[in-house]
């Protein structure tokens, strides 16, 4: 038999069950600041099949704005889940997955609530409509006499996460630090583009400045400049007779400040200085990478990096 607002119910013959006002209150959640319960709970208490009262709900659309019934979206969903115990219980989803729904659930606040047993006007939408109510308002004064804890677990929970991030941030720049880290590389004839992104890692993990000593630099190193990350300063020690003239220098620093140049005779070797702590000696010069057999090593004993700073800077 169909009522006149077309509900059908589940089974007509079933018997009245009561929800106690307890039980009730382990099914209302919180979404947008509001008290809700999930259709699917509604429903069932009411003895109704959830996509019949959804409909219903549609057919009285008016009587519905959203602070009495709103559909909750994925990352609401997603949070629903994690306040209670529901992960098993809610299973919805946007996509046709077995033993879900097509679409995302509705929620009714305690207005959309006292409305539904108006529309249903049933002995058990009556009476569940009446306990619903009831255990919304016990809800409301637990949350208005213990929100100073509510705001305390909120805040302390804030914090958490704004830890876990900070850690997450430290912990993957630990790991690309380890991952990068090397000791010593040996190329051989033909390994050109293995030994530049070498080079170019090296670079990379300046974050204030480069000091590189080569006597025979030329504009080829302005290349491997540019990957440089901004505003790290870049001072090359190197020949009177390098192939690197005035012109290239300026229309480099003008995309890519700063580079300076300085002149010395008094380097045999290569090396590239990293912020004032890392210092690498390169057994080729870097015009030449890859063109012969050479090696790459870093040099850990810091006090090899302060001598070639000041042998450097003298």
């Amino acid at each position: 038999m169909e009522e006149e607002n077309n509900i059908t119910p589940i089974n007509e013959e079933l018997n009245v069950v009561t929800y106690e006002i307890e039980n009730i209150k382990n099914l209302i959640y919180t979404i947008r600041g509001k008290q809700v319960m999930l259709d699917s709970d509604v429903a069932r208490m009411y003895e109704y099949k959830t996509k019949v009262l959804n409909l219903t709900v549609k057919r009285n659309i008016e009587r519905f704005p959203e602070e009495f019934c709103f559909q909750v979206t994925e990352n609401e969903l997603a949070s629903l889940r994690f306040q209670t115990e529901t992960s098993n219980k809610i299973n919805y989803t946007s996509k046709n997955i077995r033993g879900g729904r097509r679409y995302l659930p509705y929620v009714f606040t305690e207005q959309g609530i006292a409305m539904l047993s108006g529309i249903l006007q049933s002995e058990i939408a009556i009476k569940t409509s009446i306990n619903i109510i009831k255990a919304f308002i016990e809800m409301r004064k637990f949350i208005a006499n213990n929100g100073q804890l509510f705001e305390r677990l909120s805040s302390v929970e804030h914090k958490l996460l704004e830890h876990d991030k900070k850690f997450d941030a430290v912990f993957d720049e630990l790991q690309k630090d380890k991952e990068n880290e090397f000791k010593q590389k040996i190329f051989f004839n033909g390994q050109i583009y293995d030994a530049y992104s070498l080079i170019i890692d090296i670079i990379k993990r300046a974050k204030t400045k480069i000091l590189i000593i080569d006597n025979y630099i030329d504009d080829s190193i302005l290349k491997m400049l540019s990957k440089k990350n901004k505003n790290v300063e870049v001072v090359i020690l190197t020949s009177q007779n390098c192939n690197l003239n005035k012109l290239d220098i300026s229309k480099f620093n003008k995309q890519y400040p700063t580079l300076k140049i300085s002149y010395t005779n008094k380097f045999h070797d290569r090396f590239i200085v990293i912020d004032n702590k890392e210092l690498y000696h390169c057994g080729a010069s870097l015009k030449d990478l890859g063109k012969k057999c050479f090696a790459i090593s870093k040099i850990e004993d810091m006090d090899y990096v302060e001598k070639i700073q000041i042998k450097a800077l003298r």
